[in-house]
């Protein structure tokens, strides 16, 4: 297929740069993937739409604030003094203080190069992973970082598509309310509709939830550059199970219940846990896993997501899911309607 295949035109000022005043006041659309048909709810209403014994599977990995700056100490030639962004990914060495690195503008960040972060440590460059045009590197520090740093030093990765500085509004509204295991440098962000007073209410109706852990990282966000999209490779994601939540799972399965996934990364999740019987394997492993359509699901029956970016992966995800035509039939009729679209915009529910 192609890449294009994918696209669809989306007025800019549809994407939410901003959250709803209050958390859970969105528009939700309900696809129905066997037809195409469309409804038009709020995320209110989404308790009554699901179906009593259904099981709800949660990514409850936490956002690191992993965008960081840096100054870049001077040379043997006094160059130095400039500002550089970097989004630390993930951690290199078991000692934590080797971090693997996404850099804005990275043909100047050298090998050797030295940069001082506003908590005054310093981060030398140790390589740049590949060719020059790698937008990739390697920075070593003298010390392991903990969460304490990146709170000193950090900001919210919000996405680029987002046309502002991160704010204190941001340190609470990208981030889900059950966010425990921190690790993502994006947020699971179809969780961010959820509150409280939601759970109490699809407790109410005999809906049952468990939790797994996807840390959000390149496979999720970065873009396909392959206008035949089977060439895409997606960068590895690490995941958890935990046993409990494989038994809930697995014992779903067996009874026939329906699994409704929130948030692509928990389909990536149970998707690559999966064996060709639909049930899961509890423990943690890494996953690479593309779906696109043909993809054949094992396991997730059902799906909770928000509106994504036109040639994305994830649009590729929920095409997979309910039928390209069906998604960008929904996708045009959001548009349509004015739902706002992606990070912070409003919801769908497949089923």
């Amino acid at each position: 297929m192609k890449l294009s295949d994918f696209y669809f035109d989306l007025p800019e000022e549809l994407i939410a740069q901003k959250p709803s005043g209050i958390r859970g006041e969105d528009k939700l659309m309900f696809l129905d993937r066997a037809t195409g048909a469309v409804r038009h709810f709020a995320m209110r209403d989404l308790p009554d739409l699901i179906e009593p014994g259904t099981l709800m599977v949660f990514n409850n990995s936490k956002v690191r604030r992993s965008r960081c700056y840096g100054i870049k100490e001077a040379n043997e030639k006094g160059q130095g003094g400039r500002e550089q962004e970097f989004m630390f990914l993930n951690q290199m060495s078991a000692s934590g203080d080797v971090w693997h690195t996404m850099v804005k503008g990275a043909k100047k960040v050298k090998a050797g190069s030295r940069y001082r972060f506003p908590d005054g440590s310093v981060g030398e460059i140790v390589d740049s992973e590949g060719d020059a045009g790698s937008e990739f590197r390697t920075v070593r520090f003298p010390f392991a970082l903990d969460d304490g740093w990146f709170s000193r030093n950090g900001h919210i990765p919000l996405p680029p598509y987002i046309k502002r500085e991160d704010d204190d509004t941001d340190s609470e509204r990208y981030q889900t309310v059950y966010a425990k295991e921190t690790g993502s440098s994006a947020c699971p962000t179809a969780g961010l509709h959820f509150t409280e007073e939601m759970f109490r209410r699809l407790d109410e109706k005999g809906i049952d939830r468990t939790f797994v852990t996807l840390h959000v990282g390149l496979g999720t966000f970065l873009p396909v550059r392959s206008e035949n999209i089977e060439e895409h490779k997606m960068h590895e994601e690490v995941y958890t199970i935990p046993f409990d939540a494989a038994e809930k799972i697995n014992r779903a399965k067996r009874e026939g219940r329906p699994i409704l996934a929130v948030g692509t990364t928990s389909v990536r999740t149970l998707e690559s846990a999966a064996g060709d019987d639909g049930l899961v394997r509890s423990g943690s492993s890494a996953t690479r896993i593309f779906m696109y359509p043909g993809y054949r699901f094992k396991c997730v029956s059902q799906m909770f997501t928000n509106f994504h970016t036109p040639e994305s992966t994830l649009i590729m995800l929920v095409s997979a899911f309910a039928g390209r035509e069906n998604i960008l039939g929904a996708y045009r009729t959001a548009v349509e309607n004015r739902y706002r679209f992606f990070s912070y915009g409003d919801a769908m529910l497949i089923k």
